[in-house]
């Protein structure tokens, strides 16, 4: 980036009054020492990452720490390169006569040690945000910026105090929030991080302990506000960082993660990771849909995932009798009590397949403290290790099992489920099972994570035993090494003696090295989980996220008139009911993106059936009627719209026979969720269904529009 050689400001015709110098000549000056400052810090960053790539790799901590600090100043340079001087978001006045405060997305201090730009995420940076006429919060004024293209192109002052129009501030009839509202989408959503407001601020900086349910209706902001604060959460709470889990954003789809994609990493975070619910499990990709919602509710149980425990202790009890294990030596007795004491050496919480070996352990040490015969204990061990009666009777007593053996069985084995889940009636048994016991369902995902998770992985024994083996080679050849030194080194003195300690020798053999698996980054712990959405998820789905969160600490984001299925409880009741006990309530009540008219359709759509719905307040009217006609006007009424709008993002809602183009998607009701387009063109709503499910389907349709609504339906 070069120096600042142009205005940062390109105000249209339109605008002159505000390219008055009196007005902006402090910014211009302040933006050419940003403009100096990330030049310097862009290339002071290239050098340091030149050096670290090409400094010797190291081992073990110290590659870690090197590979820490390269990803580190690899995501601050790609920020700095990203932005340029659009970094800052506006500045505030404060009252004391003091300098502006510039805010930005990240922070930013010059050579001298001057504070250039505030970090959005500092409590210093929260009046840019939180301030109101009620409540200044010791400010005199505030400037937001709008960015086209590297330059500004508006701006709007908000004035706090009576003295605040001495301060050079440019009034008009718009907020920079409002004026955001009426701007066209684009495919991915675009951070609103200048027009933050304050309800939604303060939500975004609550503190992380216990969940937090931020509950609002279409158009309140919960997807902003839930990726703001994953991002505000990692910059502010040290027991969230990436080393301690970090966070992991859950949405309802894939179009939805598409959608927010570039969201966080505008944000300066870029290690929060993202997924669906079916992005927890192998299978997920796959599943279908349950076609029987009466099995789908029966799945939905929290108590049938819990029920994998007890299919679990099934394969995890002792033999009931003893036997005789024949060695070269001797008959050693191997009696149930043995049995039982050898079950008894896992350590609590080890998975059942990784807990094999150290179960495998105890056996083999009991045996050899039995043996009476003279027997050396490492040849009589090795022997026995190789004992085939007695390696088929472990196997028998503690199987290695599968995830997807395991829950299979109980789809195809009535004995094993009734065993498993006693509370389930005959009819409820019967409409479990089924032929194809691996043709897995949605329903089916937490149920398999459950098992994944109680089970672990069954080669981690196997692996474990390998990179033993391979570590004892590795530290064998560095012994020979060392050994070839020491005889080296005539005196016997100096930093060659220094080889014959034991840490630098384990030091050599790097053991960190040798480690070849790739972790899951889905498995977890994570330090905090954000849940948007969260209407939809069933109590059994919601266990797979506590598996990822013993601390329990959640935002959970969503509206309970948006829910599908159905949301009788309160917030409270249903998370109480799933394992959650610390819990926060914060509601969100404008809806800033859906224009009047159409929520004066929208409204009675869903108090038909939920007339306690949290129906937002819209504060904005777009002066466009919500339009009705046949869908055989559907391609005219698209054609007229592109044709009027050079820019902008259209949606077909229920219509699979339309084929979508770079500015006109066509999505299912449900693939909407979390979405926002120009245009909507809902077709036979009519024909979402009837009851809750079909309410919402609509509900939901017709809210993603945020400049006109058209509604077609069939002759």
């Amino acid at each position: 980036m070069n120096p600042l050689t142009t205005s940062a400001f390109d105000l249209p015709d339109r605008l002159a009054a505000k390219a008055d110098p009196a007005l902006i000549a402090g910014d211009e000056e302040h933006f050419a020492a940003i403009a100096e400052c990330l030049q310097e810090a862009i290339a002071d960053l290239t050098e340091r990452l030149d050096a670290e790539r090409r400094a010797p790799g190291g081992i073990g901590r110290q590659a870690m720490d090197r590979d820490t600090e390269i990803h580190r100043l690899t995501g601050r340079l790609r920020a700095l390169r990203r932005f340029g001087l659009d970094l800052c978001l506006g500045h505030i006045v404060p009252a004391d006569d003091s300098e502006p405060v510039y805010i930005g997305r990240l922070g930013l201090t010059d050579s001298t040690g001057r504070r250039l730009l505030l970090d959005w995420r500092s409590p210093a940076a929260e009046p840019f945000f939180a301030a109101t006429h009620a409540h200044p919060m010791g400010l005199t004024s505030r400037r937001r910026y709008r960015w086209t293209r590297g330059r500004i192109s508006d701006y709007w002052d908000e004035v706090f105090t009576a003295d605040g129009l001495e301060r050079h501030a440019a009034l008009d009839d718009q907020s920079a929030f409002i004026a955001s509202l009426g701007g066209n989408r684009s495919p991915r959503m675009r951070d609103v991080l200048a027009t933050i407001q304050a309800d939604q601020d303060a939500i975004i900086r609550a503190g992380s302990r216990g969940a937090l349910v931020v509950d609002g209706g279409p158009g309140t902001g919960k997807t902003v506000v839930a990726l703001h604060r994953s991002a505000h959460l990692l910059y502010s709470d040290p027991r969230l960082g990436h080393r301690r889990g970090g966070v992991l954003f859950v949405g309802p789809h894939q179009p939805y993660l598409a959608y927010v994609a570039d969201v966080l990493p505008s944000l300066g975070e870029e290690g929060v990771q993202t997924c669906t619910v079916r992005d927890l499990v192998a299978e997920g990709a796959g599943a279908a849909i349950e076609t029987d919602p009466d099995v789908a509710l029966l799945k939905s149980s929290a108590n049938l995932v819990k029920a994998i425990e007890t299919a679990v202790r099934f394969y995890e009890e002792p033999p009931a009798k003893g036997m005789t294990v024949t060695t070269h030596w001797s008959d050693i007795p191997l009696t149930a009590e043995d049995w039982a004491v050898a079950f008894e050496a896992a350590e609590p919480g080890t998975p059942h397949n990784e807990a094999r070996e150290q179960i495998w352990e105890e056996l083999l040490t009991i045996l050899v403290d039995k043996h009476e015969g003279d027997a050396p204990d490492a040849l009589l061990r090795k022997s026995l290790r190789g004992n085939r009666e007695l390696l088929t009777a472990f196997n028998n007593a503690w199987p290695l099992l599968e995830a997807a053996d395991l829950v299979g069985d109980l789809w195809s084995v009535p004995a094993y489920l009734r065993m498993c889940a006693p509370w389930l009636g005959p009819d409820d048994v019967r409409r479990l099972q089924r032929t194809e016991v691996q043709a897995w369902t949605v329903s089916d995902l937490p149920l398999l994570d459950a098992a994944r998770q109680r089970l672990g992985d069954p080669e981690e024994a196997l692996r474990k035993r390998r990179h033993a083996a391979t570590l004892a080679a590795e530290r064998e050849r560095m012994a020979r090494v060392i050994d070839t030194l020491l005889d080296a080194d005539d005196d016997g003195e100096g930093a060659v003696t220094m080889l014959h300690g034991k840490d630098i020798q384990d030091t050599l053999a790097d053991e960190a090295a040798l480690s070849r698996v790739e972790p899951d980054l889905l498995a977890g712990p994570f330090a905090h989980i954000v849940v948007d959405e969260a209407q939809e998820l069933t109590d059994a789905e919601w266990q797979m996220l506590l598996l990822r969160c013993p601390s329990r600490s959640f935002t959970i984001v969503g509206d309970r008139a948006q829910a599908r299925h159905g949301f009788t409880e309160s917030w409270r009741e249903r998370l109480e009911r799933v394992g959650l006990d610390r819990i926060d309530l914060a509601s969100l009540s404008i809806n800033y993106r859906t224009p009047e008219e159409i929520m004066a359709e929208a409204e009675p759509v869903i108090r038909a059936v939920l007339p306690d719905a949290n129906v937002p307040t819209s504060i904005r009217s777009g002066g466009v009627p919500v339009v009705h006609g046949s869908v055989a006007d559907r391609d005219a009424v698209l054609a007229d719209w592109l044709a009027a709008h050079a820019e902008g993002t259209a949606c077909v809602i229920g219509d699979p026979t339309f084929r979508p183009t770079d500015r006109v998607r066509s999505l299912t009701p449900e693939l909407t969720k979390g979405l926002e387009f120009d245009l909507v063109v809902l077709v036979d709503p009519e024909k979402f269904g009837t009851g809750i499910e079909g309410a919402v389907d609509h509900y939901v349709a017709m809210t993603r529009a945020t400049q006109r609504l058209v509604v077609l339906t069939s002759p």
